[in-house]
């Protein structure tokens, strides 16, 4: 889960296009909905709330990720956060909804790491029942693209505390590349973790995807 610390707002932009499909999405006033085989990527809701509050408070989903919140008033505020933070033109953060259902069983997220999206952070929570099923590899290829061809993100940067093995493995089989390890930089519970730091660039991506069909976007 992302810091609820809400920056400055930046100077608005006008809609970016997004390649995929040639159109324009202002991504600012309404998130597209990302639709793929097993799952959608989606706009959180106020509703969301108490899914989210089941899915990712369980230990062993919370173990590796920012401290959630422990109530549905809590991811109420967070959902209003984020929505302020996506009209700031800083923050984008997608429920992941399976096929045949409307309640969300985890987040997507990007953020800005300075004036624009050329250098973006992502990161994501998944309940713990959708582990290895395939629904992180197609959202997490989702949300790569919604990075580059509408955020405009040129690198993007992925940490994952160490002891994490699944995640780390994640991230490697998705073909990000290990830059380094972050010493003593996530803490949890009085317990201070070292992070991998992972990283991809716009132009491997692309490079590596193109043999891939193209990404539907429901509207």
């Amino acid at each position: 889960m992302p810091s609820q610390t809400a920056r400055e707002a930046t100077p608005s932009a006008p809609p970016l296009t997004d390649t995929t499909n040639g159109t324009n999405s202002d991504w600012r006033a309404c998130l597209p909905t990302l639709g793929g085989d097993v799952i959608a990527l989606r706009a959180l809701r106020t509703a969301d709330a108490g899914a989210l509050l089941m899915a990712l408070t369980t230990a062993d989903v919370a173990r590796f990720i920012s401290r959630p919140p422990s109530t549905v008033e809590g991811f109420e505020r967070f959902i209003a956060w984020s929505d302020r933070q996506r009209a700031a033109g800083e923050y984008a953060c997608f429920a992941v909804v399976p096929r045949g259902s409307e309640a969300p069983v985890g987040l997507f997220r990007v953020r800005s790491l300075g004036p624009g999206f050329d250098n973006a952070e992502w990161g994501f929570a998944l309940a713990s029942p959708y582990w290895g099923t395939g629904v992180f590899t197609e959202g997490a290829r989702m949300i790569v693209d919604f990075a580059f061809d509408v955020l405009g993100v040129y690198r993007l940067e992925a940490r994952a505390a160490m002891p994490n093995g699944r995640a780390n493995g994640a991230l490697r089989k998705l073909g990000a590349v290990q830059e380094g390890v972050l010493r003593r930089s996530f803490q949890r519970d009085g317990e201070y973790h070292d992070q991998a730091l992972w990283t991809i660039l716009r132009d491997d991506w692309r490079e590596a995807k193109a043999g891939w069909g193209p990404r539907v976007i429901l509207h």
